[in-house]
């Protein structure tokens, strides 16, 4: 664990951030090895609201919460580096969608692949039960976020 006073490791906050962070130093490590190293952790969250068949600009902007201009930019990087493409909108003939390229779906294997190789090691680490118990827990959280707070 990263050296941080004793008091903010302990609070669940903190504790989710730490692991979020090893996870994603490890999956970056690892993605770099294999040929990846030009993705960035941004991006990952841009690759979820294209997958499975694409997205626009401002269906990102929208998801990702940020400006048209920093998505245009992601994107213009990505395409540079053939993780994307720009097509004609099937729907709407002067726009544009933003799809997976080759490259892309075989970065987002291995992504998944290198996650499912951590998890198996959390696994062995905590207990499959315990894995799957923690992974039940934070979906019924994620599920019910925003319920019951005051307004």
């Amino acid at each position: 664990m990263p050296k941080t006073p004793r008091r903010h490791q302990d609070d669940l906050a903190s504790l989710f951030s730490l692991a979020f962070s090893a996870l994603n130093q490890e999956l970056h490590q690892r993605l770099n090895e294999l040929g990846f190293g030009d993705i960035r952790p941004v991006h990952g969250f841009l690759f979820q609201g294209l997958i499975p068949d694409g997205a626009t600009a401002k269906t990102l902007v929208d998801l990702l919460g940020i400006s048209k201009q920093a998505v245009s930019q992601m994107l213009d990087y990505l395409e540079e580096h053939n993780y994307v493409i720009r097509r004609p909108h099937p729907s709407d003939g002067r726009g544009k969608l933003v799809v997976l390229t080759e490259r892309g779906w075989a970065l987002l294997k291995a992504k998944e692949k290198i996650y499912n190789s951590i998890e198996q090691r959390w696994g062995t680490l905590i207990g499959p039960d315990h894995l799957n118990a923690m992974r039940s827990d934070l979906k019924r959280i994620i599920q019910t976020a925003g319920e019951g707070q005051p307004k």
